[in-house]
Protein backbone atom coordinates (compact mmCIF):
# COMPACT_ATOMS: atom_id res chain seq x y z
CA UNK A 1 0.00 0.00 0.00
CA UNK A 2 1.07 3.38 -0.68
CA UNK A 3 2.92 5.44 2.13
CA UNK A 4 0.06 6.19 4.86
CA UNK A 5 -1.77 9.86 5.54
CA UNK A 6 -2.47 10.10 9.11
CA UNK A 7 -5.80 11.81 10.28
CA UNK A 8 -6.64 12.84 13.59
CA UNK A 9 -10.34 12.28 14.92
CA UNK A 10 -12.21 13.89 17.48
CA UNK A 11 -14.55 11.39 19.12
CA UNK A 12 -15.50 10.98 22.48
CA UNK A 13 -13.63 13.14 24.53
CA UNK A 14 -10.56 11.81 22.79
CA UNK A 15 -8.37 12.11 19.36
CA UNK A 16 -7.63 8.77 17.55
CA UNK A 17 -5.09 8.56 14.57
CA UNK A 18 -6.42 6.90 11.52
CA UNK A 19 -5.48 5.92 8.38
CA UNK A 20 -8.53 7.27 5.98
CA UNK A 21 -8.21 6.28 2.09
CA UNK A 22 -10.54 6.05 -0.37
CA UNK A 23 -14.40 6.64 -1.71
CA UNK A 24 -17.53 4.83 -1.68
CA UNK A 25 -19.46 3.39 1.73
CA UNK A 26 -17.04 3.76 5.30
CA UNK A 27 -15.68 0.60 6.19
CA UNK A 28 -13.95 1.14 9.59
CA UNK A 29 -10.95 -1.16 10.67
CA UNK A 30 -10.47 -2.14 14.36
CA UNK A 31 -7.54 -4.00 15.36
CA UNK A 32 -7.00 -6.01 18.48
CA UNK A 33 -4.20 -6.98 21.01
CA UNK A 34 -1.15 -5.94 20.41
CA UNK A 35 -1.63 -4.60 16.90
CA UNK A 36 -2.16 -1.42 15.24
CA UNK A 37 -3.77 0.39 12.14
CA UNK A 38 -0.92 -1.69 10.73
CA UNK A 39 -2.35 -4.47 10.87
CA UNK A 40 -4.73 -3.83 7.82
CA UNK A 41 -1.80 -3.17 5.73
CA UNK A 42 -2.68 -5.77 3.37
CA UNK A 43 -6.45 -4.73 3.33
CA UNK A 44 -6.53 -1.10 2.83
CA UNK A 45 -5.50 -1.39 -0.68
CA UNK A 46 -8.04 -4.21 -1.46
CA UNK A 47 -11.06 -2.59 -0.02
CA UNK A 48 -10.37 1.18 -1.83
CA UNK A 49 -10.11 -0.46 -5.12
CA UNK A 50 -12.89 -2.13 -4.19
CA UNK A 51 -14.82 1.29 -4.07
CA UNK A 52 -15.25 1.75 -0.60
CA UNK A 53 -13.86 4.62 2.05
CA UNK A 54 -11.29 2.67 4.54
CA UNK A 55 -10.47 4.34 8.00
CA UNK A 56 -8.14 2.19 10.08
CA UNK A 57 -8.11 3.20 13.41
CA UNK A 58 -5.33 3.37 16.30
CA UNK A 59 -7.38 2.42 18.90
CA UNK A 60 -7.25 4.61 22.19
CA UNK A 61 -4.40 3.28 24.21
CA UNK A 62 -2.34 2.47 20.89
CA UNK A 63 -0.05 4.21 18.61
CA UNK A 64 -0.84 7.48 17.57
CA UNK A 65 -4.00 8.06 19.46
CA UNK A 66 -5.20 9.55 22.83
CA UNK A 67 -3.66 7.35 25.54
CA UNK A 68 -6.43 7.87 28.96
CA UNK A 69 -4.73 7.03 31.69
CA UNK A 70 -7.76 4.76 34.02
CA UNK A 71 -8.22 1.19 33.74
CA UNK A 72 -11.98 2.49 33.23
CA UNK A 73 -11.35 4.54 30.46
CA UNK A 74 -11.02 1.42 28.24
CA UNK A 75 -14.48 -0.15 29.07
CA UNK A 76 -16.95 -1.82 25.94
CA UNK A 77 -18.75 1.99 26.98
CA UNK A 78 -15.67 3.80 25.78
CA UNK A 79 -14.23 1.83 23.08
CA UNK A 80 -17.55 1.39 21.17
CA UNK A 81 -18.36 5.15 21.60
CA UNK A 82 -15.20 6.06 20.02
CA UNK A 83 -16.10 3.63 16.79
CA UNK A 84 -19.47 5.71 16.87
CA UNK A 85 -17.94 8.86 16.78
CA UNK A 86 -15.70 7.94 14.03
CA UNK A 87 -18.25 7.76 12.10
CA UNK A 88 -19.48 11.21 12.74
CA UNK A 89 -16.32 12.76 13.06
CA UNK A 90 -16.20 11.52 8.74
CA UNK A 91 -19.45 12.86 8.33
CA UNK A 92 -21.26 9.56 7.58
CA UNK A 93 -24.57 8.35 8.97
CA UNK A 94 -23.51 4.67 8.39
CA UNK A 95 -20.47 2.50 8.52
CA UNK A 96 -19.53 -1.25 7.76
CA UNK A 97 -17.44 -2.16 11.06
CA UNK A 98 -14.53 -4.95 10.38
CA UNK A 99 -12.62 -5.98 13.42
CA UNK A 100 -10.05 -8.60 14.32
CA UNK A 101 -9.43 -9.86 18.32
CA UNK A 102 -10.27 -7.42 20.84
CA UNK A 103 -11.29 -5.12 17.63
CA UNK A 104 -13.78 -8.05 16.86
CA UNK A 105 -15.98 -7.58 20.45
CA UNK A 106 -15.57 -3.64 20.07
CA UNK A 107 -17.20 -3.89 16.70
CA UNK A 108 -20.22 -6.21 17.89
CA UNK A 109 -20.65 -4.37 20.96
CA UNK A 110 -21.23 -1.37 18.35
CA UNK A 111 -23.34 -2.65 16.18
CA UNK A 112 -25.56 -3.48 19.27
CA UNK A 113 -25.57 -0.48 21.52
CA UNK A 114 -25.16 2.33 18.25
CA UNK A 115 -27.49 -0.22 15.48
CA UNK A 116 -28.84 2.81 13.46
CA UNK A 117 -25.14 3.89 12.78
CA UNK A 118 -23.97 0.01 11.36
CA UNK A 119 -24.79 -1.41 8.42
CA UNK A 120 -23.09 -4.44 8.40
CA UNK A 121 -20.14 -6.21 10.44
CA UNK A 122 -17.14 -8.77 10.01
CA UNK A 123 -15.53 -10.16 13.00
CA UNK A 124 -12.30 -11.89 12.53
CA UNK A 125 -10.72 -14.56 15.20
CA UNK A 126 -13.08 -13.79 17.84
CA UNK A 127 -17.27 -15.05 17.62
CA UNK A 128 -19.64 -13.03 19.24
CA UNK A 129 -20.95 -15.13 21.94
CA UNK A 130 -23.33 -12.88 23.35
CA UNK A 131 -22.83 -12.35 27.58
CA UNK A 132 -22.86 -15.06 29.58
CA UNK A 133 -24.24 -15.36 33.39
CA UNK A 134 -20.78 -14.21 34.64
CA UNK A 135 -17.74 -12.35 33.02
CA UNK A 136 -15.09 -13.99 30.87
CA UNK A 137 -12.72 -13.52 33.80
CA UNK A 138 -14.64 -15.32 36.08
CA UNK A 139 -14.78 -18.16 33.93
CA UNK A 140 -11.18 -18.12 33.22
CA UNK A 141 -10.53 -17.86 36.95
CA UNK A 142 -12.21 -21.11 37.29
CA UNK A 143 -10.99 -22.81 34.23
CA UNK A 144 -7.30 -21.79 34.74
CA UNK A 145 -7.08 -21.70 38.35
CA UNK A 146 -4.14 -24.94 38.29
CA UNK A 147 -2.18 -23.18 35.00
CA UNK A 148 -1.38 -19.90 33.29
CA UNK A 149 -3.74 -18.23 31.27
CA UNK A 150 -2.38 -14.77 29.77
CA UNK A 151 -5.59 -12.97 30.01
CA UNK A 152 -5.19 -13.56 33.97
CA UNK A 153 -1.60 -12.91 33.82
CA UNK A 154 -2.34 -9.38 32.52
CA UNK A 155 -5.07 -8.09 35.05
CA UNK A 156 -2.42 -6.62 38.26
CA UNK A 157 -1.63 -3.58 36.64
CA UNK A 158 2.15 -3.10 36.21
CA UNK A 159 3.13 -6.72 35.76
CA UNK A 160 2.54 -7.25 32.62
CA UNK A 161 3.95 -3.83 31.28
CA UNK A 162 7.27 -4.44 33.02
CA UNK A 163 8.05 -7.81 31.65
CA UNK A 164 6.52 -6.95 27.50
CA UNK A 165 7.88 -3.54 27.76
CA UNK A 166 11.40 -4.97 28.46
CA UNK A 167 12.39 -6.03 25.11
CA UNK A 168 9.17 -4.71 22.54
CA UNK A 169 11.50 -6.55 19.70
CA UNK A 170 11.39 -9.91 21.59
CA UNK A 171 7.44 -9.25 22.69
CA UNK A 172 6.05 -8.75 19.50
CA UNK A 173 8.01 -11.31 17.57
CA UNK A 174 7.13 -14.09 20.24
CA UNK A 175 3.82 -12.92 20.38
CA UNK A 176 2.78 -13.03 16.95
CA UNK A 177 4.68 -16.37 15.72
CA UNK A 178 3.30 -17.82 19.37
CA UNK A 179 -0.42 -17.17 17.58
CA UNK A 180 0.42 -18.36 14.35
CA UNK A 181 -0.50 -21.11 12.09
CA UNK A 182 3.03 -22.08 11.75
CA UNK A 183 3.48 -22.49 15.63
CA UNK A 184 0.15 -24.34 15.87
CA UNK A 185 1.12 -26.58 13.94
CA UNK A 186 3.59 -28.16 16.13
CA UNK A 187 2.98 -30.60 18.68
CA UNK A 188 2.99 -27.85 21.46
CA UNK A 189 1.30 -25.55 19.97
CA UNK A 190 3.36 -22.67 21.44
CA UNK A 191 0.78 -20.03 22.89
CA UNK A 192 -1.28 -22.25 24.94
CA UNK A 193 1.31 -24.19 26.25
CA UNK A 194 0.70 -25.71 29.99
CA UNK A 195 2.86 -23.19 32.13
CA UNK A 196 2.31 -22.81 36.19
CA UNK A 197 -0.02 -20.22 37.31
CA UNK A 198 3.28 -18.18 38.61
CA UNK A 199 4.74 -18.17 34.91
CA UNK A 200 5.38 -15.06 33.08
CA UNK A 201 3.55 -14.36 29.36
CA UNK A 202 6.86 -15.03 27.52
CA UNK A 203 7.71 -17.58 29.43
CA UNK A 204 8.21 -20.57 26.89
CA UNK A 205 7.03 -18.80 23.53
CA UNK A 206 9.69 -19.26 20.74
CA UNK A 207 11.62 -16.65 18.88
CA UNK A 208 11.30 -17.49 15.55
CA UNK A 209 14.55 -17.47 13.60
CA UNK A 210 13.85 -16.73 10.52
CA UNK A 211 10.26 -15.30 10.83
CA UNK A 212 7.77 -16.24 9.11
CA UNK A 213 6.69 -15.54 5.65
CA UNK A 214 4.06 -13.27 6.53
CA UNK A 215 5.85 -11.39 9.12
CA UNK A 216 8.99 -9.19 7.78
CA UNK A 217 11.74 -7.74 9.82
CA UNK A 218 10.56 -4.06 8.85
CA UNK A 219 6.98 -5.53 9.90
CA UNK A 220 8.11 -6.55 13.51
CA UNK A 221 9.79 -2.83 13.90
CA UNK A 222 6.92 -0.74 12.71
CA UNK A 223 4.91 -2.44 15.43
CA UNK A 224 7.97 -2.27 17.87
CA UNK A 225 7.92 1.62 16.95
CA UNK A 226 4.23 1.88 17.59
CA UNK A 227 4.61 0.40 21.21
CA UNK A 228 7.39 2.17 21.84
CA UNK A 229 4.87 5.26 21.90
CA UNK A 230 2.38 3.79 23.49
CA UNK A 231 3.84 1.53 25.95
CA UNK A 232 1.29 -1.27 26.90
CA UNK A 233 -0.45 0.20 29.29
CA UNK A 234 -3.72 1.38 27.70
CA UNK A 235 -3.67 -1.84 25.58
CA UNK A 236 -3.66 -3.86 28.46
CA UNK A 237 -6.50 -1.95 30.17
CA UNK A 238 -8.95 -3.60 27.87
CA UNK A 239 -8.10 -6.94 29.25
CA UNK A 240 -8.76 -5.17 32.75
CA UNK A 241 -12.74 -3.98 32.07
CA UNK A 242 -14.06 -7.80 31.38
CA UNK A 243 -15.87 -7.57 34.31
CA UNK A 244 -16.92 -4.19 34.32
CA UNK A 245 -18.03 -4.84 30.43
CA UNK A 246 -20.15 -7.70 32.00
CA UNK A 247 -21.78 -5.16 34.79
CA UNK A 248 -22.21 -2.21 32.29
CA UNK A 249 -23.70 -3.95 29.02
CA UNK A 250 -26.27 -6.65 30.59
CA UNK A 251 -28.15 -6.02 27.14
CA UNK A 252 -25.68 -8.25 25.24
CA UNK A 253 -27.16 -10.95 27.15
CA UNK A 254 -30.52 -10.79 24.53
CA UNK A 255 -29.60 -8.38 21.57
CA UNK A 256 -28.56 -10.31 18.78
CA UNK A 257 -26.57 -8.90 15.82
CA UNK A 258 -29.30 -8.12 13.41
CA UNK A 259 -27.27 -6.08 10.66
CA UNK A 260 -25.84 -8.57 8.04
CA UNK A 261 -22.45 -10.46 9.48
CA UNK A 262 -20.06 -12.59 8.55
CA UNK A 263 -17.34 -14.22 10.44
CA UNK A 264 -13.30 -15.04 9.42
CA UNK A 265 -11.05 -17.26 11.44
CA UNK A 266 -7.83 -19.66 11.00
CA UNK A 267 -8.34 -22.82 11.47
CA UNK A 268 -5.08 -22.95 13.96
CA UNK A 269 -6.37 -19.49 15.97
CA UNK A 270 -5.82 -20.63 19.61
CA UNK A 271 -8.94 -18.58 20.51
CA UNK A 272 -10.60 -21.17 19.41
CA UNK A 273 -9.69 -23.19 21.86
CA UNK A 274 -10.49 -21.05 25.10
CA UNK A 275 -12.40 -23.40 26.36
CA UNK A 276 -11.15 -26.89 26.71
CA UNK A 277 -12.97 -29.11 25.09
CA UNK A 278 -15.23 -26.49 23.58
CA UNK A 279 -14.71 -25.18 19.42
CA UNK A 280 -16.04 -21.50 20.52
CA UNK A 281 -17.83 -20.92 16.53
CA UNK A 282 -19.69 -23.36 17.47
CA UNK A 283 -21.59 -21.86 19.82
CA UNK A 284 -22.08 -18.11 17.47
CA UNK A 285 -24.96 -18.95 15.40
CA UNK A 286 -27.76 -17.63 17.83
CA UNK A 287 -26.53 -14.27 18.73
CA UNK A 288 -26.76 -13.45 14.68
CA UNK A 289 -30.10 -12.27 12.72
CA UNK A 290 -28.48 -12.58 9.21
CA UNK A 291 -25.41 -14.54 9.45
CA UNK A 292 -24.31 -15.07 6.43
CA UNK A 293 -20.83 -17.09 6.49
CA UNK A 294 -18.47 -18.39 8.55
CA UNK A 295 -15.27 -18.70 6.75
CA UNK A 296 -12.13 -21.30 8.04
CA UNK A 297 -8.80 -21.33 6.74
CA UNK A 298 -6.70 -23.62 7.20
CA UNK A 299 -3.18 -23.55 8.26
CA UNK A 300 -3.47 -20.29 9.13
CA UNK A 301 -3.61 -18.98 13.19
CA UNK A 302 -4.71 -16.03 15.12
CA UNK A 303 -3.61 -13.43 12.91
CA UNK A 304 -5.58 -14.04 9.80
CA UNK A 305 -5.70 -10.86 8.02
CA UNK A 306 -2.01 -10.84 8.14
CA UNK A 307 -0.95 -14.43 7.99
CA UNK A 308 -3.63 -14.77 4.56
CA UNK A 309 -4.51 -11.69 3.39
CA UNK A 310 -5.36 -12.85 -0.13
CA UNK A 311 -7.87 -15.38 1.66
CA UNK A 312 -9.19 -12.88 3.93
CA UNK A 313 -9.82 -10.08 1.38
CA UNK A 314 -11.36 -12.79 -0.85
CA UNK A 315 -14.01 -13.57 2.22
CA UNK A 316 -14.62 -9.58 2.91
CA UNK A 317 -15.00 -9.08 -0.48
CA UNK A 318 -17.97 -11.58 -0.98
CA UNK A 319 -19.23 -10.69 2.37
CA UNK A 320 -19.83 -7.23 1.01
CA UNK A 321 -21.12 -7.74 -2.41
CA UNK A 322 -24.02 -9.92 -1.10
CA UNK A 323 -24.93 -6.60 0.79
Amino acid sequence: MREPEFRFLDTNGIRLRAVVQGEGPLCVLVHGWPESWYSWRHQIPALTAAGYRVCAIDVRGYGGSDKPPAIEDYDLIQVTDDVAGVIDALGEQQAILIGHDWGAPIVYTTAIRHASRVSAVAGLSVPHLGRGDRSTLALYRERFKDRFFYQLYFQEPGVAERELEADLTATIRKTYYGASGEAHLLPQRAFMTDKPPDARYLDGLPDPDPLPAWLSEEDVAYYVSQFALSGFRGPLNRYRNQDRDWERVPELSVKKIEQPATYIVGEEDPVQRFVPGIKLSDFMDRWYGDLREKVFIPKVGHWVQQEAPQETNEALLRFLRSL
